[in-house]
């Protein structure tokens, strides 16, 4: 992906969480006992599958020490990436620009 303005290419929360528990040698099925979160649930936000929630950086705050402010702000990065890519969505972007230039 292209780092779209941002100087860098913004990455998907859980790949520094995955990192993190890969590091410390936790197993996923063990932090996701510890979170009392699905261990499909916690894998899927390991593998950028499912996105980060407030309540879920919250727990991985606790959980592993990183702080969930950091996590929310690279899954905003990340999701806004994945808009910008969208083509559909930028025709939409523009032909608003294009309404609001002609008032």
């Amino acid at each position: 992906m292209s780092n779209l303005g941002y100087g860098f290419c913004p990455t998907h929360p859980g790949e520094l969480l995955k990192e993190e528990i890969v590091y410390r040698k936790l197993s996923q099925k063990s932090l996701a006992k510890q979170m009392s979160v699905p261990h499909t649930a916690l894998n899927d936000i390991l593998n950028g599958r499912r996105p980060l929630t407030a309540n879920t950086a919250m727990l991985f705050e606790a959980a592993l020490g990183i702080n969930a402010d950091l996590l929310m702000r690279m899954q905003l990065k990340y999701n806004m990436q994945i808009v910008r890519q969208d083509k559909t969505f930028s025709d939409r972007l523009s032909a608003i620009r294009k309404n609001v230039a002609m008032l």
